[in-house]
C-alpha cells in the first residue's frame, strides 16, 4: 500500500477511517489528514502519527482524496481544491446527495469520482458502505474505494441512481434504531424497570435478532412468526404497532429521508 491517502475535514467518519486504514496495514507516513482547526490536525496527528496538510497541499500531493465535510460546505472545498486537483487524482465523496457529476463539474476533465455513503457504525467497525462510480471512475476505483471502507465494516456496490435510497435506509439508518431503543428503554421504565436494566434487555436483544438476521438466511417475517406464538403477548404487541400505523410511518419516514437527500443534490439547503 504505496499509495497516499488524504482524509480531507477529518471528523469522526474520518478518524474511524484513518484508525481502520491504519490497523488495515496502511503506513501512517502514507496517509494525509486536513481539518479546520490546527489543533483537530495537531490531535490527530499525536494519535495515529498521519501527516497534517492543507486542503491545496493534499491535492497536489495525495493520490486519492477522501471528502468527508458536510454536504453544505462541499461547494467551498471543492472551490479551494480546483485549481489543484491533477485529473488522475481519485476523488472519494460520502457528502450526502452530493451526485458524482457535480464535483466531476467542478474539477479537471476526466477526473475519476467515487460517490460512498457510510454510517456511523463506522466507529465500531460494523459500517455498511454503498459505493456508487461517477462517468470517469474504473473498476479499479471501485476496488480501491472498496479496500479503503472495507477497513471499517462491509461495502456494496449499486447505482448511483440508488444512492438516496441506501442514504436513507442505511446512512440515516442507524438513527432509527437509537430512536427506537430510546422508546422501547422509555416503555420498559413505564412497566416498572430500571433504565440500565431496561436498557440492557433492549440492546442485546437487537443484538440477538441482528445476528439471526444476518446469520440465518431467513426472512424477517418467518423470524418474526417464530416468536409470535398464537393468542401470546407478541401478538397482542405487533397488533398495537399496526393499529398505531407503526409500518406506514417508517415507510413515510424513509422518503422523506431520501427525498431531503435529493434536495441536499439539488443545492437546497432548509
Amino acid at each position: 500500500m504505496t499509495q497516499k491517502v488524504a482524509v480531507l475535514g477529518t471528523g469522526k467518519i474520518g478518524e474511524a477511517l484513518l484508525n481502520g486504514m491504519i490497523r488495515g496495514g496502511w503506513a501512517p507516513a502514507d496517509l494525509l489528514v486536513t481539518a479546520r482547526r490546527p489543533e483537530r490536525a495537531e490531535e490527530l496527528r499525536s494519535r495515529y502519527g498521519v501527516t497534517p496538510v492543507t486542503n491545496p497541499e493534499a491535492a497536489k500531493t495525495a493520490d486519492t482524496l477522501i471528502l468527508t465535510v458536510k454536504p453544505q460546505d462541499m461547494g467551498t472545498l471543492l472551490d479551494e481544491l480546483a485549481p489543484h486537483v491533477p485529473g488522475d487524482r481519485l476523488v472519494i465523496s460520502g457528502a450526502a446527495g452530493i451526485t458524482t457529476a457535480s464535483i466531476e463539474d467542478r474539477l479537471a476533465t476526466g477526473t475519476p469520482v467515487v460517490r460512498v455513503m457510510t454510517n456511523t457504525p463506522a466507529l465500531v467497525d460494523e459500517a455498511m458502505s454503498v459505493i456508487s462510480a461517477g462517468s470517469h471512475a474504473t473498476a479499479d476505483h471501485l476496488a480501491h474505494a472498496e479496500e479503503i471502507f472495507g477497513a471499517v465494516g462491509k461495502t456494496l456496490r449499486v447505482p448511483e441512481s440508488q444512492q438516496d435510497a441506501c442514504t436513507a435506509l442505511s446512512g440515516s439508518g442507524p438513527a432509527y434504531f437509537f430512536y427506537l431503543v430510546e422508546a422501547m428503554t422509555d416503555a420498559g421504565i413505564l412497566l416498572g424497570l430500571p433504565r440500565d436494566k431496561a436498557h440492557d434487555l433492549i440492546v442485546q436483544s437487537a443484538i440477538g435478532a441482528a445476528t439471526m438476521l444476518r446469520d440465518s438466511g431467513e426472512h424477517p417475517v418467518k423470524l418474526r412468526e417464530n416468536v409470535t406464538s398464537p393468542a401470546g403477548t407478541t401478538i397482542n404487541a405487533i397488533r398495537e404497532l399496526e393499529n398505531h400505523g407503526v409500518r406506514a410511518a417508517l415507510i413515510a419516514a424513509l422518503e422523506a429521508a431520501r427525498d431531503r437527500s435529493r434536495e441536499l443534490a439539488s443545492g437546497k439547503k432548509d
